[in-house]
């Protein structure tokens, strides 16, 4: 069964009818009023977005905007939890790169934007990150990385996270995510750090 589906049936199921009609208003300039009208569950709106190709398991950003709208934080974390799988089954570094997200989401608090600004994510996104997460700062960093992500790709890596860490001066929070990374083995013990980890203009001796 596809995983993908499953969590669309999973998020419908958790959908009061109240979230319901924000869904379908939220929607009213991406569905026609006639398929709105015969939308009757989160899976009824959620199949007419994936016949329109605005839902895919590759690409969740309307989901995820949807689900932050709702404030439904319990069912962005089952996104979450989704595409960390998918991460996880796609390729080792983009694992250890979800862990270093959380570790992150975790700990720069305020300083999200000056950490978006040094991995050059515009600052008209900031601010449209600003305004579709008010109440959260975890989400806000989130949705900072993920833009920053799926900018540059495979260039996206834990090292050029760290990087931008330390050159923002937030040294403590690059050196969890160094610590988490070597504890759940991304570090070589007869190597030391991983090549993906490793960048020579990254010192863990920088002072904060």
């Amino acid at each position: 069964m596809d995983p993908f589906l499953v969590l669309l049936h999973s998020v419908s199921g958790n959908l009061s009818s109240s979230d319901l009609l924000e869904l379908k208003f939220l929607c009213r300039e991406r569905v026609s009023k006639r398929k709105l009208e015969r939308v009757q569950s989160g899976l009824d709106l959620f199949s007419v977005l994936l016949e329109q190709n605005d839902l895919e398991r590759t690409r969740t950003g309307l989901l995820r905007e949807l689900l932050a709208s709702l404030r439904r934080h319990d069912l962005l974390q089952r996104l979450d939890d989704f595409e960390a799988g998918t991460a996880a089954s796609a390729a080792p570094g983009e694992a250890d790169l979800r862990v270093a997200f959380d570790i992150v989401c975790d700990n720069v608090g305020r300083d999200w934007k000056r950490l978006a600004r040094q991995l050059k994510v515009s600052e008209a996104k900031i601010d449209g990150i600003e305004e579709r997460y008010p109440r959260s700062l975890s989400e806000q960093v989130r949705e900072a990385l993920r833009v920053w992500k799926i900018a540059e790709r495979e260039k996206a890596t834990v090292a050029g996270l760290v990087k931008a860490l330390r050159a923002c001066r937030l040294n403590l929070v690059a050196d969890l995510v160094e610590e988490a990374l070597q504890a759940q083995g991304s570090v070589n013990e007869n190597e030391g750090i991983s090549p993906m980890l490793w960048d020579p203009t990254v010192s863990s001796s920088e002072a904060p």
